[in-house]
């Protein structure tokens, strides 16, 4: 039996170690950078988020999301705090977030939780020295998924001035012939509300779709089939792939000085109202 290209566990051969890794970096960044745990964006459970801030915190700072990845149902926002030494390197404010997850909650939570979170940080960003002006946003895998409804068209402006999509699922369809037909069990309804492909977005958002050279192919067909979505509808949109990348370095290297990932995080967040 060929081997499930959605199981990314197949197809790393040390996905432990780099869980294990990205979890020790984390852990790291929340003794070092400066940050205020758990601060609620709402009143339902796991409505929280870690905010860091810059060496240099100052006001007007721009103000960065990142949604984490797992299927929707692994991982919480303290295993990815790492991601904020990237994000608060490039002078924005990092707002890493968490949420319910499947299959104890279902598709439609996950969504709301994400777009309360936004509405949270655009309304009170000044508390944090940032500018509602300058929000962009990121995620990976299932997180890139869930970042899409920041920026649709409707209801109009979204606020969103950018979104850098990392290994993301665009087309939920082929994930009910998956592994997760059991461990989620998307239902027809999930499927055709929550594809981000079945959706208009808004054409001020510039968006970056990365994929790894080593994902599988639906990672990868996904992703191109999605920007040309995009850029039917008008959006500046970018896709691109990370040479010898997988799904899980990737999203490491986002947190790692030094590699093509976290330079090309750094620079989005940059040209996007950073320093």
């Amino acid at each position: 039996m060929a081997a499930d290209p959605f199981r990314i566990r197949d197809h790393v051969a040390d996905f432990d170690e780099i869980v294990a890794d990205i979890r020790a970096r984390s852990l790291a960044t929340r003794r070092t950078v400066p940050m205020e745990a758990n601060i609620a964006y709402g009143t339902g459970p796991h409505e929280a988020l870690d905010i860091f801030l810059p060496n240099s915190a100052g006001s007007d700072m721009p103000i960065h999301m990142f949604i984490h990845g797992g299927y929707w149902r692994m991982f919480s926002k303290e295993d990815y705090s790492c991601v904020a030494e990237t994000i608060t390197g490039a002078g924005a404010v990092a707002a890493i977030v968490d949420y319910s997850l499947m299959p104890g909650a279902r598709m439609d939570v996950l969504v709301g939780q994400v777009l309360k979170a936004k509405a949270f940080l655009l309304t009170h960003a000044d508390r944090f020295g940032a500018t509602s002006k300058r929000f962009s946003v990121s995620g990976h895998s299932a997180g890139a998924h869930l970042a899409t409804f920041l920026f649709h068209r409707s209801p109009a402006p979204s606020g969103v001035v950018a979104a850098f999509l990392l290994g993301g699922l665009y087309d939920l369809e082929p994930l009910q012939m998956s592994f997760l037909r059991d461990e989620i069990a998307l239902s027809d309804e999930e499927v055709q509300r929550f594809t981000p492909m079945h959706h208009e977005h808004d054409s001020a958002t510039r968006v970056a779709i990365v994929t790894g050279e080593l994902e599988t192919d639906p990672f990868k067909i996904q992703a191109n089939a999605f920007r040309d979505i995009l850029a039917s509808q008008r959006l500046d949109v970018r896709a691109s792939q990370v040479a010898d990348g997988h799904h899980m370095s990737t999203v490491r290297d986002l947190a790692a000085a030094g590699t093509p990932m976290a330079a090309a995080l750094h620079a989005f967040i940059a040209t996007s109202g950073g320093s």
